[in-house]
């Protein structure tokens, strides 16, 4: 699985970090930064959260 941002609807409030930290990360500038291409089965979870809990629905899980 791959996660997608689409960094145009991205506002960088940092949901996502707080729910799956190893994962994302809001950096100094605001900018969302995903720090792994691979989601490990620990991680899943988290962000399958981050992603229902996103207010600007800017991330998304492919295949």
């Amino acid at each position: 699985m791959k996660i997608v941002v689409d960094y145009a609807r991205c506002t960088g409030l940092g949901i996502c970090e707080s729910l799956a930290p190893g994962v994302f990360e809001v950096d100094d500038s605001g900018d969302l930064v995903v720090l792994t291409e691979k989601i490990s089965a620990d991680d899943l979870e988290g962000v399958r959260q981050a992603i229902e809990g996103c207010p600007t629905e800017a991330l998304r899980l492919e295949p």
